[in-house]
């Protein structure tokens, strides 16, 4: 499912126009990353927990030629599950 699969699915599950549900998905979006970007977690009960990650400067391949290269220190972004979550998954 890609975001504009997910704006169909809200505007017609919760009977709004298209721009609405965009604008619901924007929101959603936008106050996870502001969250992240404070370094808090988000926590959805039953759905996951959003958290950021400190991954440390790494040596990599560069797949065409082989070439080593340094991939730099960087945040990345994790998800957890909830309980709930999974166990919907699992049915």
């Amino acid at each position: 499912m890609n975001k504009a699969e997910l704006i169909e699915q809200i505007s017609q599950e919760a009977n709004i126009h298209k721009n609405e549900a965009k604008k619901v998905t924007e929101i959603f979006c936008d106050s996870i990353i502001q969250t992240l970007k404070s370094a808090a977690t988000a926590t959805i009960k039953g759905f996951g927990t959003f958290s950021t990650i400190n991954l440390a400067e790494r040596k990599g391949h560069n797949p065409q030629t082989g070439e080593v290269i340094i991939i730099m220190a960087h945040q990345s972004v994790k998800f957890k599950t909830g309980k709930e979550f999974g166990d919907k998954i699992s049915e």
